[in-house]
């Protein structure tokens, strides 16, 4: 097992959840971001996701260079609704025993501008749903991957614009930051959070 440049240890798998909402007619949301970078990093190590009993699906694998800096990884995606992501991730985390220093979360986050990404380690929910769940479950220490949605326009009230599908203009540019978010995440487990952020903080 290699020695992770984040935690000083050498634990086992890294888990990384991404949160949405299940269901094809959630599949575009702003709200389910960390489901498209979770897709598209089960895409890199050639997974499927497979449900799992812990009401999520997950796919395994490893990033980085194997024998160097190789990590196993365990991607997840809760099959429950946003306000409650804590009780799979939990479960996930007991399953594989995962302690919370090894777990990274991608979601979508209102005060950055679309696109732009910050990580994290800890903190507040900031009035987000699946962090509340998360941290009622796991605490606060965990890594997160914020992927900026922006703020909604007007008076729209912001469960209606989280709820709502990337606009036309986003989805121009959104393949283009969902990869990035996805090479930040591998960035936290390979090379540890404070060259991740240097790399990816925008």
């Amino acid at each position: 097992m290699t020695t992770d440049a984040s935690t000083g240890g050498t634990a086992g798998p890294w888990l990384v959840a991404g949160l949405g909402n299940p269901g094809p007619g959630h599949a575009g949301n702003r709200h389910n971001v960390g489901f498209l970078v979770t897709d598209l990093l089960a895409s890199r190590l050639g997974g499927k996701f497979k449900v799992h009993k812990s009401r999520a699906r997950v796919v395994e694998g490893r990033i980085g260079v194997p024998g160097v800096s190789g990590q196993r990884i365990v991607l997840a995606q809760p099959l429950s609704y946003m306000n409650l992501s804590g009780r799979p991730v939990g479960a996930l985390r007991d399953f594989y025993k995962v302690p919370v220093g090894r777990i990274v979360v991608v979601h979508d986050e209102l005060d950055i501008d679309f696109g732009a990404l910050r990580l994290k380690k800890g903190g507040g929910d900031n009035g987000h749903n699946g962090l509340k769940s998360l941290t009622k479950t796991l605490g606060a220490d965990y890594f997160r991957v914020r992927f900026g949605v922006g703020r909604p326009p007007g008076r729209m009230p912001v469960a209606d614009y989280v709820l709502k599908d990337f606009s036309a203009v986003e989805r121009k540019e959104l393949d283009y930051f969902v990869d990035r978010a996805a090479d930040a995440v591998e960035s936290l487990i390979v090379d540890g959070l404070e060259r991740a952020q240097s790399t990816y903080n925008s």
